[in-house]
C-alpha cells in the first residue's frame, strides 16, 4: 500500500523559467544611473540622484532573482544575484545614511566610510569572480570589470582623485554593456530563439 500510495501521490511540478530575465535588467538599469553619477551627469552633490533607481528597482530585482534561482535549485545563479542584491541595497542604504546622518559618521569620516564600504564590496567581488571561473567567459569578463570600476572609485575617492572615479564610471558603462549582451541572449533564448555565444570558461 505505500508503493501505491506513493505512485498516486500528485507530483508537484518544478518552477520554470530565467531568473536572468529580472535579474539582469535590473541590474542594468542601477548600473546606467550609477555610471551617470560617477561621470559627473549630475552635479556633484546629487550622489543620491540614483537610489530612486538603485534601492526599489535594482536591490529588490536581484533579490527577486536569486530567490527565483534558488526555487529552481540554482545555486551559483542565486549566489550570483544574492551578492549582487546586497552590494546594490547596502550601497543605497550607505549613501541615504550618510546624507541623512543615520549612522552617526561625522563629515570628516565619510571618506573613511565610503573607503570601508568598497574596501569590502571590492573583496567579495574579487572573490566572486575567482570563484565563478567555470561560468562562461562573458560572466568572467563582467565581473572583472566590475572589480576593476570598484578598485577606480576607492581609489579615487581615498586619494581625492575626481579623474579617477570619472574613469570608473566608464567602467562601469563597459560592464554595463556586457550585462545588455548578457541580457539579449537570454531573452533571445526565451522567446525561442538562438542563445548569443558567451565564450569558453577559464577553467574547463
Amino acid at each position: 500500500m505505500t508503493t501505491a500510495a506513493a505512485t498516486e501521490a500528485p507530483t508537484r511540478s518544478a518552477p520554470e523559467g530565467d531568473p536572468a530575465l529580472i535579474g539582469v535588467p535590473t541590474f542594468i538599469v542601477g548600473a546606467t544611473a550609477l555610471g551617470l553619477v560617477l561621470t559627473g551627469y549630475v552635479p556633484t552633490g546629487a550622489v543620491g540622484a540614483s537610489i530612486a533607481i538603485i534601492l526599489p528597482a535594482t536591490g529588490l530585482g536581484q533579490l527577486v532573482a536569486a530567490v527565483w534561482a534558488a526555487a529552481l535549485g540554482q545555486s551559483a545563479v542565486a549566489a550570483v544575484f544574492g551578492v549582487f542584491a546586497g552590494f546594490w541595497l547596502s550601497y543605497a542604504a550607505l549613501v541615504l545614511g550618510l546624507i541623512h546622518g543615520w549612522f552617526g559618521v561625522s563629515g570628516d569620516a565619510a571618506v573613511a566610510t565610503e573607503g570601508l564600504f568598497l574596501i569590502a564590496w571590492l573583496i567579495m567581488i574579487v572573490l566572486l569572480t575567482l570563484t565563478t571561473l567555470r561560468l562562461p567567459a562573458a560572466f568572467t569578463v563582467l565581473f572583472t570589470l566590475i572589480d576593476l570600476a570598484l578598485a577606480l572609485v576607492l581609489y579615487g575617492t581615498v586619494a581625492g582623485s575626481p579623474g579617477a572615479i570619472t574613469v570608473g564610471g566608464y567602467v562601469v558603462f563597459a560592464f554595463t554593456a556586457v550585462g545588455v549582451y548578457l541580457f539579449a541572449g537570454a531573452l533571445s533564448a526565451a522567446t525561442g530563439g538562438r542563445p548569443l555565444p558567451l565564450g569558453r570558461p577559464v577553467l574547463g
